[in-house]
């Protein structure tokens, strides 16, 4: 027996451990080589990414942060013929960086390789040496020409699902470093210029490496700070949060991600799994974002835990048309009503079940099952009851990218009323019912739901 539920355990941590994501994200090379040639790319740092905050890519932004690197100061030692000369470089500050030759290359179960070739830079720094009988100080200008750098870097998951990065390896040549001293004794600067050009060599070589180090793991550490739970709205939060770390392939990368929609405050699980799916073998464009039925489903079962489906549509709401009783007048008499004027009408919407949502190769749609309850505002701050009933609308819905945002739109397709209960007169065709309350959802309901941000990418 105890056997029997030893492999039970086994069996669902299994499960839990492999668990399948609600979204998954592929970058192609393509969108990796559009990334280092555009000075102005977005891509996702917060929680992929929000992920929801992004970090900009690209060479012209390479250079700008090189040109305010600062440098820390050194010092060192030359032996000239049998006199020993003290130097001191300090404030060293890049003026002019080329990098004529880029690229940028996934390297499969690893990460990304960047490489540079041919690169030159200009430096200048303020210099002082010492020497027996001999003092001086000035500028130096230092020329680097046929630089190469290339630098991969791991990606993967850390414990908390944030993208996590590491160097992996680092190789730099430098073919030459020229020196220029400028001071006032000329003739023992262009002297020492010779002597410096080996140390500075030695320096960078030993440095430059060193320094992107540093520079990743900054990076990883700010990767670490960011949130893996995105806000959408005031009703319901995404979990970007990486399942695994990203599979990496020789054309592409792949993401997996949580992608559990939440009520703000409520991180609940849904009481169903994702279902595992795949995105197509395909490479033509840069980015691939695979949506997943469980995706919609949990945003769906958040949104109606939150309240969101429970919708007052007043005259004030109602900007596309005027919400008052004499619209009724066509399916509810006229002299059932108290008032002869025509007074603003009040529409309560909720939602009874969660929005069922089925998402096809085509399209999405979605269907909710509801109740109505219709009331007019009189002038005396009193509210008449009108009638109350069920209904079913079904919708389409159309996702789609924008500025890295996910935008839903729904067209509604099919709409259904019976009616409940009413104290006053009602027709026997409810089909007219039907046309009111499908025109109000059309021009006032959906035109709300519409453009509404899922989260960002």
């Amino acid at each position: 027996m105890l056997k029997t539920w030893y492999f039970v355990l086994l069996c669902w941590l299994s499960l839990r451990l492999e668990a399948n994501p609600g979204l998954k994200v592929r970058i192609t090379q393509k969108g990796l080589d559009y990334g280092m040639r555009q000075s102005e790319v977005k891509v996702m740092t917060k929680n992929f990414p929000s992920y929801p905050h992004c970090r900009r890519i690209g060479m012209e932004l390479v250079k700008q942060a090189v040109l305010k690197e600062t440098f820390p100061s050194w010092s060192g030692q030359e032996s000239l013929s049998v006199v020993k000369v003290n130097y001191v470089i300090s404030r060293l500050r890049i003026n002019a960086v080329d990098f004529p030759e880029t690229s940028a290359s996934f390297i499969p179960g690893t990460g990304i390789c960047l490489s540079v070739a041919q690169a030159s830079a200009t430096i200048s720094a303020d210099w002082r040496m010492n020497a027996w009988l001999l003092k001086g100080k000035g500028e130096i200008t230092v020329s680097i020409s046929g630089l190469f750098i290339s630098i991969i870097f791991n990606v993967s998951r850390d414990s908390t699902g944030h993208l996590s990065t590491l160097l992996h390896n680092c190789q730099l040549s430098i073919g030459s470093v020229k020196v220029k001293l400028s001071g006032r004794s000329s003739w023992i600067y262009s002297f020492l210029s010779g002597y410096l050009e080996k140390p500075i060599h030695t320096k960078l070589d030993k440095n430059l490496c060193l320094n992107i180090k540093y520079k990743i793991q900054m990076m990883d550490a700010q990767l670490r700070k960011h949130k893996v739970l995105s806000q959408i709205d005031t009703f319901a939060q995404v979990d970007y949060s990486l399942l695994s770390s990203p599979a990496v392939f020789k054309s592409h990368i792949n993401l997996d991600l949580k992608g559990t929609v939440y009520p703000v405050g409520n991180h609940t699980d849904p009481p169903f799994m994702p279902a595992p799916f795949a995105l197509p073998n395909q490479g033509d464009s840069m980015i691939y974002l695979g949506v997943s039925n469980y995706f919609l489903k949990s945003a769906s079962l958040a949104y109606y835990r939150a309240g969101a489906f429970n919708i007052t549509i007043s005259e004030e709401l109602a900007t596309t048309f005027s919400l008052n009783t004499s619209l009724l007048k066509y399916f509810v008499s006229e002299t059932s009503l108290s008032q002869a004027a025509a007074c603003p009408v009040l529409l309560n919407l909720m939602a009874t079940l969660p929005p069922a949502v089925s998402l096809n190769a085509d399209r999405c749609v979605l269907q909710i099952t509801g109740s109505v309850e219709v009331f007019a505002a009189l002038p005396n701050s009193t509210t008449q009851y009108i009638f109350t009933g069920n209904l079913t609308a079904s919708t389409t819905a159309n996702l789609t990218i924008t500025k890295q945002k996910l935008i839903i739109s729904l067209l509604l397709k099919r709409f259904q009323f019976s009616l409940l209960h009413s104290n006053l007169g009602f027709p026997e065709q409810k089909s007219v019912v039907e046309n009111f309350l499908s025109y109000a959802l059309r021009r006032v309901v959906i035109p709300v739901i519409n453009g509404k941000d899922c989260g960002q990418f």
